[in-house]
């Protein structure tokens, strides 16, 4: 299991180091992003979650760029391992090829997402299959009938260090490094297979045993449906995690 993750996360990156090698015409942006995350025990073995996102366009606080709302159901195999799978409604504020209308995006996404957790260093990874459903676009002030549709492939892995003697525990910080692996599939995909890479670092505050206020740097290279264009978003990254575990307690 762990050559098979080590073998994907070598090829992955490998792609990243080609795509960047290949730079044209890149174009720069400054966001802040911010989430909220829940995830919510009800059962030994079922829970629901729930995410929504807001991202600034450019300048950090010039426009809006995406609004995300992510609700799911989680099945967990054990404390460590869970599955879950839900859908996504994405708006993206006008830009691109539609200047001046928001286009709509609806997605279904399948996750395992799996914890290892030592003494000095809590590892969270997760690997996501989404199939993307976006509104196509007739000019900058309509949007078409009919939606554009491919799949894409995301592989997550967070690493946190303790940054004081009581490790992990509230009123405490913590340093995050995470990096995110984006892969699109499908007939319409035809040169960004590489779809966007996406590297973290900053901190965690440990609200109390289970909720996490996180901040950071966030970079994201994308390459563009061109195939010749790319996008560089540097980001200041808000979010925060909020869990429940509403089982019974014997």
């Amino acid at each position: 299991m762990i050559y098979r993750i080590g073998s994907i996360i070598l090829c992955l990156l490998l792609s990243s180091v080609s795509v960047n090698a290949q730079v044209k015409q890149t174009e720069q942006l400054e966001q802040i992003w911010t989430a909220y995350f829940n995830q919510t025990r009800l059962s030994k073995k079922w829970g629901v979650w729930m995410d929504v996102n807001l991202r600034t366009k450019d300048e950090f606080a010039k426009d809006l760029s995406i609004f995300i709302v992510r609700p799911g159901v989680t099945y967990y195999l054990n404390d460590q391992t869970k599955i879950t799978a839900g859908y996504a409604f994405i708006n993206i504020f006008p830009g691109d090829n539609h200047q001046n209308i928001s286009r709509p995006e609806h997605r279904l996404w399948q996750q395992i997402q799996w914890h290892t957790n030592y003494p000095k260093l809590k590892l969270m990874q997760w690997m996501r299959l989404e199939e993307r459903f976006r509104r196509k676009v007739k000019s900058n002030d309509e949007l078409a009938e009919g939606y554009n549709f491919n799949w894409r492939v995301r592989y997550n892995i967070l690493s946190q260090f303790p940054l004081s003697r009581k490790r992990f525990e509230p009123g405490t910080f913590s340093f995050v490094l995470s990096n995110e692996v984006h892969i699109a599939f499908g007939k319409e995909v035809v040169y960004n297979y590489f779809d966007q890479n996406r590297f973290f670092a900053g901190f965690n505050y440990h609200v109390n045993k289970q909720d996490a206020f996180q901040f950071g740097y966030l970079n994201v290279f994308q390459q563009l449906g061109a195939g010749n264009r790319y996008r560089s978003i540097n980001a200041a990254r808000v979010f925060y995690f909020h869990n429940l575990d509403l089982r019974k307690k014997h």
